[in-house]
C-alpha cells in the first residue's frame, strides 16, 4: 500500500512543492541537519556527562533503544504514506482528525521552539569564536543580533529551495564532524586512555541521578524524523524515507556512545570537568597543541546549530503548509512559491516567531544559555507529544488495513511506556520557577494552534472535505 496524501486546492489551483526532486543523500541531509550531531557532541554530551558520569554511555544506549522503537512505529507509516504533513498525517491515519491535528501542532511547536533554541546556540558559539580573536565576549545586544542573523540566514536559504538547504546542511555536518573526530582521535592517541575501567564498572553511579538524566538524554537524537516532511519532494519516498530514518538514527546513536566513552576517559585523564567548560573541544585541542582545530570545532558547532535551525524551519513549514492545504490553517500558507517551490509564507512566519522568542528573551536580559535551555525544554514537550501520538496511532492504522502483527503492537506499547517515563521525569519532581511553568506554556501554545485550526475549519468547511 502506497499513498501520497492529497492536496486540497481550490478550483483556481495553487502552486505546490516540487515533486520527486530530492535524492536519498539530500533526504539524509535534512535528517542530519535537524539532529545537529556536531552541536549535540559539542554541547549536549558534555552536559549529560556532568549529570550521569560513568553511566552516560549506558544511558545513551538505552536512549537509542527508545528512539529505535519510535522509529519502527514511524516506518510503519513512512513505508506506506508520503506527505508534507509528516507526523501529523501519520497520526491522522490512525487516530482520526483530532489526533492528527494535535500531532501536527505538537510537531510544529517542537520544531519552531527547536529553531528558537538552536539559533542562540549558534550565536553562543559564534561569540566564543569572536571572543577568541577580539578578547571580548559579546553582550546581550550582540547576542540578540547574532541570533537574529542566524534565523534570517536560515530563512533565506529555506526560501530559496530545499535542494540548496539539503546540500548546505550535508556539507556543514560532514565537515564539522570530521573536525570533532580528529580532535578526539589525536587526544586519545596522545593520552593512551583507551581502557577506562570506572566507566566499564559504572563506578560511583547513582540510579537517581541517571533517572533524572534520562529525560535530558532525550535531546540527543530528536529530529531524525524530520525527513518525513519531505514525502512530497523525495524520490521514491516510501522506499527511501524509512531507510533514511533508521540509517541516520542508528549510526549516530552508536557514535554518541563512543564519543561519550572517549570524552569521559579524556576528562578523567586530564582532570577536566567537561560540563563546566565553555568550549570543551577547544580545551581538548589546546591540550594536544592544535589550537586551530579548537577554533575550527567551535565554528563547526556554530554551523551545526545553524543547520539545525534551517532543518527545523524546513520541516515545521512543510507541516504548517500541509495544515493549510487541508483547510486547517490560513489558506495563503498552503501556497508554495511559484519559482522556488517552497512554502515561503510558512517559512517566513515561523522564522519571525523564532526570532521573536529567542532574540526577545535575550533582549529581556535572559542569558543566551538560559534562552537555549528554556526553549529546548518546551521544544522537547512538542517532540514527545508528536512521537507519542504517532506510536499510539500505529496499531490502529495497521489493524484498519489488516496488517497488524503482535510485535508491532508490542513496539507501540513499549514506546509509549518509555515516552511516558521521559515525560514524567521531565516534570517531576516539580522544578523551581520558571521551569515549573514551561509545561503549561507548551499546553497554551498547543491549544492556540488547535484553536486556529478549528476556527479555520468552521470558516471554510468545504476545503479539504
Amino acid at each position: 500500500m502506497t499513498d501520497r496524501a492529497p492536496h486540497f486546492a481550490p478550483a483556481g489551483g495553487r502552486s505546490g512543492l516540487r515533486r520527486n526532486c530530492l535524492s536519498a543523500l539530500e533526504n539524509v541531509a535534512q535528517a542530519l541537519g535537524t539532529m545537529a550531531p556536531t552541536g549535540t557532541i559539542g554541547v549536549i554530551l558534555p552536559l549529560l556527562i556532568g549529570k550521569s558520569g560513568n553511566a552516560t554511555w549506558l544511558l545513551l544506549l538505552v536512549t537509542l533503544v527508545v528512539f529505535i522503537l519510535i522509529a519502527l512505529n514511524l516506518t510503519i507509516f513512512a513505508s506506506r504514506i508520503s506527505s508534507a504533513g509528516g507526523l501529523g498525517t501519520y497520526a491522522r491515519r490512525g487516530l482520526g482528525p483530532t489526533g492528527g491535528l494535535m500531532a501536527s501542532w505538537c510537531y510544529v511547536a517542537g520544531l519552531t521552539l527547536g529553531a528558537a533554541s538552536a539559533a542562540p546556540s549558534a550565536a553562543y558559539y559564534a561569540g566564543v569564536v569572536l571572543a577568541h580573536y577580539s578578547g571580548r565576549t559579546p553582550g546581550l545586544l550582540a547576542g540578540a543580533g547574532l541570533t537574529t542573523l542566524v534565523v534570517s540566514a536560515a530563512w533565506w536559504i529555506a526560501f530559496r529551495g530545499i535542494k540548496l538547504s539539503s546540500d548546505l546542511m550535508l556539507v556543514i555536518e560532514f565537515t564539522s564532524l570530521a573536525v570533532i573526530v580528529a580532535i578526539l582521535g589525536v587526544a586519545l592517541g596522545h593520552s593512551g586512555a583507551w581502557i577506562d575501567r570506572p566507566q566499564l564498572r559504572l563506578q560511583g553511579v547513582s540510579p537517581a541521578a541517571v533517572a533524572l538524566a534520562f529525560a535530558f538524554s532525550f535531546m540527543t537524537l530528536g529530529g531524525f524524523e524530520s525527513v518525513t516532511t519531505l514525502g512530497e519532494e523525495a524520490r521514491a519516498a516510501t522506499r527511501i524515507i524509512p531507510r533514511v530514518i533508521l540509517g541516520c538514527l542508528v549510526p549516530l546513536g552508536f557514535l554518541y556512545v563512543a564519543v561519550t566513552y572517549v570524552l569521559v576517559s579524556l576528562g578523567r585523564r586530564h582532570q577536566l570537568a567537561l560540563d563546566q567548560l565553555e568550549a570543551p573541544f577547544d580545551t581538548l585541542a589546546g591540550l594536544i597543541r592544535m589550537p586551530a582545530l579548537g577554533i575550527a570545532s567551535s565554528v563547526g558547532i556554530a554551523l551545526s546549530f545553524f543547520a539545525c535551525t534551517l532543518g527545523s524551519l524546513n520541516a515545521a513549514a512543510r507541516t504548517l503548509y500541509a495544515l493549510a492545504r487541508a483547510g486547517l490553517f490560513w489558506p495563503r500558507f498552503g501556497e508554495a512559491h511559484r519559482a522556488n517551490a517552497t512554502p515561503h509564507r510558512a517559512i517566513a512566519l515561523l522564522s519571525l516567531i523564532a526570532i521573536a522568542v529567542s532574540a526577545g528573551l535575550v533582549m529581556a536580559r535572559v542569558s543566551l544559555i538560559d534562552t537555549i535551555n528554556y526553549t529546548a525544554q518546551v521544544s522537547a514537550f512538542g517532540y514527545i507529544g508528536a512521537y507519542a501520538l504517532v506510536c499510539l496511532a500505529a496499531p490502529f492504522f495497521l489493524r484498519r488495513i489488516r496488517r497488524l502483527r503482535p510485535w508491532e503492537g508490542a513496539a507501540s506499547a513499549l514506546a509509549l511506556l518509555l515516552l511516558g517515563l521521559v515525560l514524567v521525569l521531565s516534570i517531576f519532581p516539580v522544578p523551581a520557577a520558571p521551569w515549573r511553568y514551561l509545561p503549561y506554556l507548551f499546553l497554551a501554545i498547543l491549544a492556540s494552534g488547535m484553536g486556529i485550526s478549528v476556527a479555520q475549519r468552521r470558516a471554510a468547511p468545504e476545503v479539504g472535505a
